[in-house]
């Protein structure tokens, strides 16, 4: 029997083919729970609020994905397909039981073996704390991704960090976001498996040494480093019902034993301490504040960590199966690049291929360049990772080295193509051509990359057109697009088990597996039957989340409002300000006796600002100013409450999804790259406002017009407009917006502390606003108009509702997936059974 471990060598190996299978029965699930509580945790007496019980349920059913992971490793080793690896900063994986169980079709019965107990499986669920492991859309489109991997049966291993800490825990007093530590590992993780013997070498610092080899080859050794361990956790991957498990590996650094041995010899234990104290802080918190030379510096050793960890661990697997003959290692793996932060991969394995298995310059670019994938994520120049040459000298001398001279070959080939051209050899170097030179990663991951593609129709042709165009015109075989996804058994299967349920009485439940079959929802649209259990759901959901928001924030909310829902990170570019000013606006027509007839209304709009994120942050203390005055004057009662929601996270929007009827999408074109929020709230019927950007514009395409509250500028009007923009003319000749603005500029809202206000006012007022948003004040108002008057009509609303789901196939993590398998990974499904 082949190895069922991936190490280099083996002594021998259990023959697990005379091993019984864990019985999927809800008797055999119960005796694995007990054997667990009372064997492995040493616990008698079963207390909720302690993790234990759920550590147990955890742990019965790990042990029947390992088995299956195990089997589909074997299956892959037999084969040998080629394999993709996805490295990514962040994973948002959200709470992982639900998934697992169903997953593996034992949600019944586990349930039924926590039943002989008398306690709820949701008991259990709500027991689980969120994975520190992601920030917003990069980290959670991460975590679709492996989902519809697995389902799809495709090998692919994810590679990231295990943070110690999450983003943060965001607290909101007077006002005003707090920043608390997320423990999310203060209870352990027991999804993870501890894989100390696969242990890397990370090294820092040093200097970089050429030599002559005996063949006469110029070589390079880096010497005198800083090392740190990386140790792999693994985490196991279920695709839905189909017995195929991937892996995702996660880096946490150690420091080594020569890292401290000799300063503790002397005596110098808190030198000591402090040495491995530096090293396990590359991985302690996820995203450093990267506004100090030191939050930039731990930031770059994380990616580097990163990306030399699951390098060296992707060659370690391929030596172990096919000694030191690289030749058909290009043939038979690939690295998907997740945005530009393991952009450091392409040096890297360059470096590996060149120092430590003696390929030349020639075969190791031959490699690189054949097996790097590049997927962009940003429109914006300034969130283009840059890093300086200098901080790089220090750190990363090698790597250094090796960018210089991919460096040199790309301009020779500009050169080549355009000579003369010294602007274009400036704008495309590697290396900026500035007083401090900096490092742009996206130009390193595009040079290294046979791929490169956006994440959004509109995007990836602004890339090329824009961003990139010096690149997409040196090499347009690189560039295509790959439009995101969302996987559909979270987003709906899991967090919307009534409309799920109410979909599979019509179509069957295929659509888990294969989301177009939501198509066949548009022959019921118009079924009045159809129509009142479609309300029916959404009414429970929004009733459910109407509970969540009062105990989160002590505001009651009504499930009979109209929900219009806004949650994802806080950013200028995402405009939740432009939402502010129209709550401000109903508000205001509230007060004049102008609001009789308006449709009642909650406002909920949640997400964190990065913590050096200053604008952002006096975004969330107007809203809560404007939040306070508005949910305390008696007449807005039973007419508008504005909601910000606290610490929003993946379990939260679990609940706030399903519950929304109203998809707030209104960022200024050409900004968003892609968007997963707005696919999610699609998908659970929601109907979106929106500006014609990122995914918006093929949302429009897929549900029509009817179905869909456009408005706003386009990318092109936002150039024409962009030099002659002076938002005062949208002011003074709109009645609407200048009392909006009259409200703000009296102090209306924000009592003595105007700092947020004031940064506000002249955000709005600026002609040199890039987010152009008192330009889009009056059609976003009209649209909303509209919005109401389609909600007054209840039939018509939930038709809408309907076909929003029913056009929801083509955003499915599994197309995407299948687009990037069919044009970039080439893969081969497992087979299990082969």
């Amino acid at each position: 029997m082949p190895p069922t471990d991936d190490d280099a060598a083996e002594t021998g190996s259990f023959n697990m083919t005379k091993t019984r299978a864990l019985s999927m029965t809800a008797q055999a699930i119960y005796d694995d729970i007990k054997h667990y509580f009372w064997r492995t945790m040493g616990r008698r007496t079963i207390h909720l609020r302690q993790p234990f019980l759920f550590q147990s349920v955890v742990l019965a059913t790990r042990d029947r994905l390992m088995e299956r992971r195990n089997n589909v490793r074997n299956a892959a080793q037999r084969s040998g397909h080629r394999q993709t690896y996805y490295l990514s900063l962040e994973y948002l994986m959200g709470r992982l039981l639900r998934n697992a169980l169903q997953s593996l079709g034992i949600e019944n019965e586990t349930g039924a073996a926590l039943g002989h107990l008398g306690i709820e499986l949701e008991d259990i669920y709500d027991r689980e704390h969120d994975a520190g492991l992601g920030n917003g859309g990069l980290g959670r489109l991460a975590a679709c991704f492996l989902d519809s991997c697995a389902t799809l049966r495709l090998p692919v291993l994810g590679y990231g960090i295990r943070y110690h800490y999450g983003m943060f825990r965001q607290r909101i007093q007077d006002g005003y976001q707090f920043e608390e530590p997320d423990d999310w590992l203060r209870e352990g993780f027991p999804w993870e498996v501890r894989r100390i013997e696969l242990t890397k070498t990370i090294k820092f610092g040093g200097r970089s040494v050429a030599y002559t080899d005996e063949k006469g080859e110029l070589r390079h050794n880096w010497t005198d480093t800083h090392d740190v361990l990386a140790i792999p956790y693994d985490i196991l991957i279920p695709g839905f019902r189909n017995d195929h498990v991937n892996t995702l590996r996660l880096w946490s650094a150690a420091a080594t034993d020569e890292f401290d041995l000799d300063e503790f010899n002397a005596g110098s234990y808190a030198d000591a301490v402090a040495a491995k104290n530096a090293a396990e802080n590359i991985t302690m918190v996820l995203y450093p504040n990267a506004n100090s030379e030191a939050g930039q510096e731990l930031r770059l050793r994380q990616q580097y960590f990163l990306s030399s960890a699951s390098l060296q661990d992707t060659l370690r697997r391929w030596v172990s199966r096919h000694g030191d003959d690289l030749s058909r290692f290009a043939e038979l793996n690939c690295f998907q690049l997740n945005d530009t932060h393991p952009a450091m991969a392409v040096p890297e394995l360059m470096r590996l291929l060149m120092d430590e298995h003696g390929l030349s310059w020639e075969a190791a670019w031959n490699i690189t360049n054949r097996t790097m994938a590049y997927t962009n994520h940003t429109l914006l120049p300034e969130a283009l990772e840059q890093w300086p040459a200098e901080t790089f000298a220090r750190l990363l001398p090698r790597l250094l080295d090796i960018i210089h001279e991919i460096n040199a070959r790309l301009l020779a080939a500009v050169a080549e193509r355009w000579p003369g051209d010294q602007q274009r050899l400036n704008r495309m170097s590697l290396v900026s051509n500035d007083s401090t030179p900096m490092l742009r990663m996206a130009h390193l991951a595009i040079a290294g990359s046979f791929s490169v593609n956006g994440v959004a129709k509109l995007h990836s042709k602004l890339l090329c057109e824009g961003l990139f165009r010096d690149f997409a015109e040196l090499w347009p075989e690189k560039f295509n697009n790959k439009t995101n996804g969302v996987t559909q058994r979270r987003w709906l299967a899991a967090c919307n088990p009534g409309l799920a349920a109410t979909i599979d009485s019509k179509i069957s439940e295929d659509w888990i597996t294969d989301l177009d079959r939501l198509q066949q929802l548009t022959a019921f649209a118009d079924d009045s039957e159809f129509q009142k259990r479609w309300r029916a759901v959404k009414h429970g959901n929004k009733f459910r989340l109407a509970g969540l928001v009062e105990a989160k924030t002590g505001i009651a909310i009504s499930a009979d409002a109209m929900f219009d829902v806004q949650v994802k990170r806080i950013h200028e570019y995402k405009r939740q300000l432009l939402n502010l000013l129209h709550v401000i606006h109903l508000y205001d027509r509230i007060c004049r006796g102008d609001g009789e007839n308006l449709v009642p209304r909650v406002v909920l709009i949640g997400g964190k600002a990065a913590p050096g994120y200053v604008m952002a942050k006096h975004i969330i203390k107007c809203i809560g100013d404007v939040a306070r005055v508005v949910n305390s004057n008696p007449a807005t009662e039973g007419r508008l409450r504005l909601v910000f929601f606290p610490d929003y996270n993946v379990s939260a929007m679990e609940c706030i999804c399903p519950a929304a009827d109203l998809s707030e999408q209104i960022s200024t074109a050409g900004k968003e790259a892609s968007g997963t929020g707005n696919m999610k709230f699609m998908t659970n019927g929601a109907v979106t406002i929106g500006t014609l950007d990122g995914a918006n514009v093929e949302i429009l395409e897929a549900v029509g017009e009817e179905n869909f509250f456009l408005f706003g500028l386009t990318v092109e009007e936002i150039a024409t407009l962009r030099p002659i923009y002076e938002p005062s003319s949208f002011i003074d000749k709109d009645e609407d917006f200048l009392r909006v603005m009259t409200l703000l500029r009296d102090k209306h809202f924000s009592g003595n502390d105007t700092a947020a206000l004031d940064a506000i006012l002249h955000s709005i007022q600026n002609p040199h606003d890039p987010w152009m948003t008192a330009a889009d004040f009056r059609s976003f108002v009209d649209a909303q108009q509209r919005a109401e008057a389609a909600y007054r009509n209840v039939g018509q609303w939930t038709k809408m509702s309907i076909l929003n789901t029913a056009a929801a196939g083509r955003f499915s993590s599994d197309r995407t997936i299948l687009d990037y398998n069919r044009d970039i990974w080439r893969l081969t499904p497992i087979d299990l059974e082969a």
